[in-house]
């Protein structure tokens, strides 16, 4: 009861935490799988397995989560799994829906799932293909912004001027980060969204919307990572907030490739709150956190000129 009473209140006074009751207690994941403390990676299949249930077939791209859902014959996911090759996630899932087509099965959802090297870089081919086929399926990109898994490489969903093994402090990452879900709302895909696992109602909202829809879904979640960012792991959500209030990683839809809508309006805390809390930012002088927070406000005043 107290604890009830604790949700109901922390309900009222964050928004991030609304609808944190409605939030379904079943669980599609066991305990004791093989992600780092503090992963945003795990969160987020936990959250997304909530709102799609256990009619859904997971086709896992090589990635992280390859070896967080554990080796033959063990999972960690209480649904069907296929592991796949690195750039085949959009490619296998869109085979596992022919597949279910065939045999008469429209209710199942087929659910692709890639980190970003599987789907800003190396599989945005066949992301491209399915996207323009209007495949019917559901990808997610779990976003933690580098290649964790082969030892925190560089991707072209990597920030500005952050750390990794392949950009050091000596020559940091010059490029900016490519916008994803302009790329996919180009396709004019049914539907796009951006979610956070430290706003666990929302990507669950987004989540389950994209189920009821037909044809390609795009999500794309923010996941931090503890020994890729370098950060404590009990301050893993604490970052993902930070990341939205800050605008660094807005939270927003795109429907039908057009149809622009805000989920959630910052607090516009400054980039520097967001940076200072993770070891691959730590080389930054005062011009360079000034020169990401111009960026941020830029992209931040293109996305409120797409929505209104």
């Amino acid at each position: 009861m107290a604890r009830d009473k604790a949700l109901k209140l922390l309900n009222t006074r964050d928004p991030a935490l609304k609808g944190l009751l409605e939030v379904p207690e079943e669980e599609y994941m066991y305990s004791g799988h093989n992600a780092c403390p503090g992963c945003g990676a795990a969160q987020a299949m936990r959250f997304v397995l909530k709102a799609l249930g256990n009619q859904t077939i997971n086709v896992l791209a090589a990635s992280c989560w390859s070896g967080i859902a554990g080796v033959f014959p063990y999972s960690a996911l209480k649904i069907p799994v296929l592991h796949t090759a690195f750039e085949t996630a959009a490619a296998a899932a869109s085979g596992v829906r022919a597949s279910l087509d065939m045999q008469g099965d429209k209710e199942t959802v087929v659910l692709a799932w890639a980190g970003d090297g599987g789907t800003f870089d190396i599989g945005l081919q066949a992301l491209s293909g399915a996207g323009e086929r209007n495949e019917d399926i559901l990808y997610v990109c779990y976003d933690n912004e580098a290649y964790m898994n082969t030892g925190v490489h560089r991707s072209s969903a990597t920030p500005y001027l952050a750390w990794t093994a392949t950009t050091p402090v000596i020559h940091p990452q010059d490029r900016p980060k490519k916008d994803i879900l302009a790329i996919m709302a180009a396709h004019r895909i049914p539907y796009a969204a951006t979610a956070s696992v430290a706003f666990p109602h929302d990507l669950i909202e987004k989540a389950g919307k994209a189920k009821g829809i037909r044809g390609t879904r795009f999500l794309h979640i923010y996941s931090p990572c503890t020994p890729g960012w370098r950060y404590s792991p009990e301050l893993g959500i604490k970052i993902a907030r930070l990341a939205v209030e800050s605008k660094v990683f807005p939270l927003y839809e795109v429907e039908g490739g057009e149809r622009y809508t805000l989920s959630y309006r910052p607090r516009a805390v400054p980039v520097r709150e967001y940076l200072r809390l993770q070891g691959r930012f730590d080389h930054l002088r005062e011009e360079e956190i000034g020169l990401i927070q111009e960026e941020v406000d830029r992209r931040w005043e293109r996305l409120l000129r797409w929505c209104t």
